[in-house]
């Protein structure tokens, strides 16, 4: 990769990321070609192969700027969650506000979702998007585990795939299936489990015998 190494040609590469970030929520990875980015850019077809290695290497950087986007909000919401004792109902639905989002028919935040999800599949088959969602899904994790022990949950890394694995079979079936609400049918699933991966600390039990 050609490095950027003037303002100008910094603000031309991060307008690439940015356009192809853009066109893969909008259409997956199809939709990225170095003629659609550069045109969503405004910027000349050159620039594509002028910044970047190759197409691949385009989208494995939009995929980076897009899971970034989705942490930074992630741990905005995480900051706004206060350190107490919480029941399943509660914190299952703190999880989901960090795995799926708001449900409804918003058309943005199910492409999001989507995108998500194709990009963890696309990870499995493009060896240069292992890397990045490696580095998305530790941040992920750690977000995770911090809401957990927000709500005076034992976090345990095993446990955390597994509740994150129940979620995503749960979301990945409500989009085949076209449900319009993936967050009502990935709630049912995880408050089923969430007692079992995420347990109440020794401290929180003892709080309950107590007022019990």
């Amino acid at each position: 990769m050609i490095t950027a190494t003037t303002p100008k040609g910094e603000r031309r590469r991060q307008a690439l990321v940015a356009a192809a970030a853009e066109l893969l929520l909008e259409g997956g990875f199809d939709a990225v070609r170095h003629r659609s980015v550069a045109t969503r850019a405004d910027l000349p077809l050159a620039s594509t192969t002028y910044y970047f290695e190759s197409l691949d290497d385009l989208i494995a950087r939009a995929v980076e700027f897009s899971g970034n986007a989705e942490l930074d909000a992630m741990r905005r919401r995480v900051g706004e969650v206060s350190h107490r004792r919480r029941g399943a109902e509660a914190t299952v639905d703190l999880v989901l506000d960090l795995l799926v989002g708001s449900d409804g028919n918003d058309a943005g935040a199910r492409g999001q979702l989507i995108a998500r999800y194709e990009r963890s599949v696309a990870s499995a088959r493009h060896p240069e998007l292992r890397d990045v969602q490696l580095r998305l899904r530790a941040q992920l994790d750690e977000l995770l585990a911090d809401v957990l022990r927000r709500s005076d949950r034992a976090v345990r890394a095993e446990q955390l795939r597994r509740m994150v694995a129940v979620v995503d079979g749960a979301v990945v079936a409500a989009l085949s299936e076209m449900d319009p609400e993936p967050r009502r049918m990935a709630r049912g699933a995880l408050l089923e489990v969430i007692d079992i991966v995420a347990p109440a600390t020794p401290q929180q039990v003892d709080r309950f015998r107590t007022l019990d």
